[in-house]
């Protein structure tokens, strides 16, 4: 399955998208409770006018609520990668790929996924960072110069893998 640029769609993986549905439920329940709290605690201290700490849970329910609508948003415009769908012949989101770095002999893994689970530490990055970009949509053996903050980089794909 290629990626596809489709602002109608958000491709991400299963695991996102869990992720964002369970995040979803956290934000709609407990964090809305707390932030309700914070209000209610902040509007007995009286005139709201200069009520700091009422002008700071505010803002705090305006962001939350905003994060909420992101992800709302996304969810609602998901088009979940099945495992099964997963086409090997090119690096896409979903596969794992081995690359190797041409300058300094050194060898990575990273799993491409979606902009809201790249996890650099978890070797996840984005299709949309500047080595997904590179390399989303090159077959095994291709090469690709990336250009990074510090440099540019030239990378060869090693291997091409789904996960099982």
């Amino acid at each position: 399955m290629a990626v596809q640029k489709n602002p109608d769609v958000e491709i991400m993986t299963r695991g996102g998208y869990e992720k964002l549905k369970n995040e979803l439920t956290i934000l709609r329940t407990d964090k809305r409770l707390e932030v309700a709290r914070k209000l209610e605690e902040a509007r007995a201290f009286g005139d709201l006018s200069e009520n700091a700490e009422y002008h700071a849970a505010k803002e705090e329910q305006e962001k939350l609520e905003g994060r909420i609508s992101r992800l709302e948003y996304k969810l609602n415009k998901a088009k979940v990668v099945d495992v099964d769908d997963i086409d090997t012949s090119h690096a896409n989101l979903g596969t794992t790929v081995k690359i190797k770095d041409l300058d300094n002999d050194a060898t990575y893994s990273y799993m491409i996924v979606g902009t809201e689970e790249s996890n650099p530490a978890e070797n996840k990055i984005s299709v949309s960072s500047p080595v997904g970009k590179a390399i989303v949509g090159r077959a095994m053996g291709e090469e690709v110069s990336v250009r990074t903050p510090k440099s540019v980089r030239r990378l060869k794909i090693m291997t091409i893998t789904a996960p099982r």
